[in-house]
């Protein structure tokens, strides 16, 4: 799938607001535009301590979450998310490379809400949004 085509997009409503934490510059920018044409708000964080600080002032409506990444990686957050009062019920869909059940196992017992494998497909991932907003 091609972020950049410029066919009708189906606009969702605009008041929706997805917070995506990875430290990979070129997937953050992907995903803000691939989400932002859709209509949704998209907020950015470089790294973990970051989009969880967001997470708590911004209060999105879903949270795109990357498990590996230096510092506070997205298992550590996400355990931080489900602590916090404000935060505890905002969806969470991990996002990584890592492929072993043990993770998978790990995040659905810290509280993710769905898990899904990097590399994806843009429109499997719009599902995912779409299904917890």
């Amino acid at each position: 799938m091609d972020p950049e085509r410029k066919e009708p997009l189906g606009l969702i409503n605009t008041r929706q607001k997805i917070l995506v934490v990875d430290d990979e510059l070129e997937v953050v920018e992907l995903l803000k535009k691939y989400l932002e044409r859709r209509g949704y708000q998209v907020i950015t964080a470089g790294d973990g301590l970051q989009g969880f600080k967001y997470a708590c002032e911004q209060k999105p409506d879903l949270i795109l979450l990357d498990i590996v990444m230096p510092g506070a990686d997205g298992m550590t957050v996400l355990k931080k998310l489900r602590a916090e009062e404000s935060t505890r019920k905002i969806p969470v869909i991990m996002i990584t490379t890592k492929r072993w059940t043990d993770s998978i196992f790990e995040a659905e017992g810290d509280g993710a809400t769905d898990y899904i494998m990097k590399p994806f497909e843009f429109e499997e991932l719009l599902e995912f949004v779409k299904r917890y907003i």
